[in-house]
């Protein structure tokens, strides 16, 4: 029994060194290894074909070293556990696992059974592949217009009886414009799929027969029979028949299926039945692997910057103040900009006390408060109201109304007029609040990554860096 149990770990440990000899660890971050094979998924697929900014080995290594350290952080701060990042990752790996439960001798059954119930349907009937040329008659036609179309499809049956061709016609005068296009050409069809007066007079025809004119509910009809046969066996609408089914989603309910009956047949909950699946399916595919990991990763990387970082940073009105102050040089403007808002109102009496009432208004940033709490209400709208800094083209009204651009106005709202302030350059971040809020969380975020250095300790084995992508 122990020489059996020291065999078997004797090919566990052979095992193992063979494994770390062909995927050695190229990296750990604050003690976690990543292997040569995980970093170069990453490296390969950010450097691929097409991508724009790619970079060297030297550029990659502290730009990965940098997002591991994130993640670090995050799995340091357990937000894996967090219930809705919980759930986010349950759904992708459920999206992951879903096209392997596909069951496909149940997709076979149900296209086995679409085509029984179909045939049934038709039963002895022939299918029939037949042209048609429709001359409209609508229901409230007067007489004279019932017997003028009567005329024209009597000239058109006469046309065809002495050799004209029914596909030009039919382009030509068919009022059917869906068949043509194609000569007159319907879809192939069967008992029960045309309306009662048509199906009649076709399965009267004989193959290259056509029909004398008569009449639906539509108006006048010629029909030109090119071919009848039985319903053709189930291996002739196999495709078609998937093809259906597969737009109606039966892929998907496969799956659901099968993973319903897994989970019934198991003491597991159906997250853990998925993450078992993930597990067999990663397991053999490296890929599928490392793109579960990509995944998994940048969820929590994305999670732990959001919270720790931009939030913060776009919510720290004195942080960004003092940053622009800082940095004014990078925020400025070529052309003037317009600062303030745009209203318009229901009618001139509407805005004429709109322009009585901004003046009294002390701060510009109460202004579209102000005026929407006096001028609407749950039922009745008097004005509409736009905020922002604009320049010339940004806007129409405010180019009419600030940079002498065309006269422009809502049709329900047809006075307006803008109040506000031209600007040669930002006075406040606010000016310019997009980009510097995007400057600020990065800045934030460097000098973040820079304590996360400090924080979590980084090997890397330059020897194994040195084989990436040569081995």
């Amino acid at each position: 029994m122990n020489r059996i149990f020291s065999a078997c770990a004797g090919m566990l440990l052979a095992a193992s060194v063979c494994a770390q000899d062909s995927d050695p660890v190229i990296m750990r971050v604050n003690g976690r290894p990543i292997t040569r094979s995980e970093f170069e998924y990453s490296f390969n697929k950010n450097n691929a074909d097409g991508v724009i900014d790619k970079k060297g080995l030297a550029d990659y290594v502290p730009l990965y070293v940098n997002y591991q350290l994130k993640v670090e952080e995050a799995r340091q701060q357990r937000l894996d556990t967090v219930s809705s990042i919980r759930q986010e990752l349950s759904g992708y790996k459920e999206q992951l696992v879903m096209p392997e439960l596909v069951d496909n001798d149940f997709i076979e059954r149900e296209a086995r059974h679409t085509y029984d119930e179909t045939k049934k349907r038709f039963g002895d009937d022939d299918m029939l592949n037949a042209s048609h040329i429709l001359i409209l008659l609508k229901q409230d036609a007067t007489e004279e217009e019932a017997k003028a179309k009567k005329q024209t499809v009597d000239s058109i049956y006469n046309a065809l009886k002495n050799g004209a061709d029914f596909a030009e016609l039919a382009k030509k005068y068919s009022d059917d414009k869906g068949s043509a296009v194609n000569g007159g050409k319907l879809p192939q069809f069967g008992k029960g799929m045309m309306v009662p007066e048509f199906e009649k007079e076709a399965y009267q025809l004989a193959k290259g027969e056509m029909s004398k004119p008569f009449t639906t509910a539509y108006g006048y009809h010629i029909i030109l029979m090119h071919d009848r046969h039985p319903f053709e066996p189930y291996e002739h609408h196999h495709e078609a028949i998937l093809q259906f089914l597969e737009q109606r989603g039966i892929k998907d309910i496969s799956a659901r299926m099968h993973l319903d009956s897994l989970v019934k047949r198991s003491s597991l909950t159906k997250e853990e039945v998925i993450d078992s699946i993930a597990k067999v399916l990663e397991d053999k595919d490296l890929d599928m692997k490392y793109l579960s990991k990509e995944y998994t990763d940048g969820t929590l990387m994305f999670a732990v910057c959001k919270q720790d970082v931009w939030d913060k940073a776009a919510a720290d009105e004195e942080g960004l103040a003092k940053f622009f102050k800082k940095n004014k040089k990078n925020y400025a403007w070529t052309e003037p900009h317009f600062r303030g808002i745009v209203v318009h109102a229901k009618n001139d009496s509407v805005m004429s006390l709109v322009k009585q009432m901004v003046p009294t208004i002390k701060n510009e940033e109460e202004w579209a408060n102000q005026l929407v709490k006096a001028f609407n209400n749950d039922s009745v709208r008097m004005v509409r109201i736009e905020r922002g800094v604009f320049k010339k083209g940004d806007n129409a009204y405010v180019d009419y109304t600030q940079f002498g651009g065309p006269e422009k106005s809502m049709n329900a709202f047809p006075a307006t007029a803008s109040f506000g302030k031209m600007l040669t350059k930002p006075e406040t971040y606010k000016d310019v609040k997009g980009q510097v809020t995007s400057d600020y969380q990065s800045e934030c975020e460097k000098n973040w990554v820079e304590t996360l250095r400090k924080k979590y300790p980084v090997e890397i084995d330059e020897k194994v860096l040195s084989t990436v992508n040569n081995h």
